[in-house]
């Protein structure tokens, strides 16, 4: 898919919002869209997926199957989850049966079981954002575009996100997301945009730029909030855990371990060939 020179406006008399946009997004890549609010950073989002029309330049080679999630869910529509999922299921060209399949395996797998039947006014910021992402996902996406999905989620459906991602470029798809959360350092391999005055330009990262594997120990009350602030500042949390040698940890303040990123080749050293941020790893103490 590619954007060729793209102009947009929300207004014919108004300022350009993007201005001379030139990208592509090939099957299997992720792109990051980065930006200040404001910066458009939402607009190149809806361009890609069709939902706005560029003033000027065009949208080319974008995938018949396009799913798209938007920041927030348009949650005031007189359905329930299971009447609007099957209703979406059916409009992307699913028949009867095959629609009823797909609703309940994303209600499912996105723990949305149990509000089948409610209605969607009455669903938390949260369970509506689950709707979204199961009406993108009904019928595999050759283009998955995911504005901050990770907003209003609970843990276990943050989680997902990424799986959701990596099932869709192993598919030959592609993606493209933002986020604020700093919840895309989980996606080593993710092209970097970033949407400024109205233009757009790709980051690179340095070739020769060193990382580390620090592992942290902290109080097994604080693992959440501390996991959510590191990757809020940019860090990647490798894991979690908690094991036997807990006790010890609390008994002995343990010293910060800083490792050369080749000393885990499987985990950071392929993190740095692929240019990420620094990566973070809790200890064995307590949080990984």
């Amino acid at each position: 898919m590619r954007l060729e020179d793209v102009w947009l406006r929300y207004h014919r008399r108004g300022p350009w919002v993007l201005r001379g946009i030139n990208v592509h997004l090939g099957p299997g890549e992720v792109a990051v869209v980065l930006g200040r609010n404001g910066a458009g950073k939402s607009t190149v989002l809806q361009v890609a997926a069709g939902v706005l029309r560029p003033g000027r330049g065009r949208v080319t080679g974008r995938p018949t199957r396009v799913g798209w999630v938007p920041e927030r869910f348009p949650a005031d529509q007189p359905f329930t989850v299971a009447r609007y999922l099957t209703g979406m299921a059916r409009m992307a060209g699913l028949g009867g049966a095959a629609a009823d399949e797909a609703v309940t395996t994303w209600t499912d797998r996105l723990g949305l079981s149990a509000f089948r039947s409610v209605r969607l006014p009455e669903l938390s910021k949260g369970t509506a954002q689950k709707v979204g992402l199961a009406q993108a996902m009904l019928r595999p996406p050759g283009l998955l575009v995911l504005d901050e999905p990770w907003e209003g989620l609970d843990a276990a459906t943050r989680e997902l996100v990424p799986e959701l991602i990596a099932e869709v470029l192993a598919a030959d798809g592609a993606v493209l997301v933002s986020d604020h959360r700093g919840e895309t350092v989980r996606l080593p391999a993710a092209r970097r945009w970033l949407v400024a005055d109205g233009s757009l330009t790709e980051e690179t990262s340095s070739a020769d730029e060193t990382f580390a594997v620090v592992e942290v120990a902290v109080p097994a009350a604080r693992v959440a909030g501390t996991v959510a602030r590191l990757r809020a500042e940019g860090h990647q949390v490798l894991g979690v855990r908690a094991d036997a040698s807990t006790a010890t940890a609390r008994a002995r303040p343990a010293a910060p371990q800083v490792r050369p990123a080749a000393a885990e080749p499987t985990r950071a050293q392929s993190g740095a060939d692929q240019g990420a941020d620094p990566v973070i790893e809790p200890a064995a103490g307590e949080a990984r």
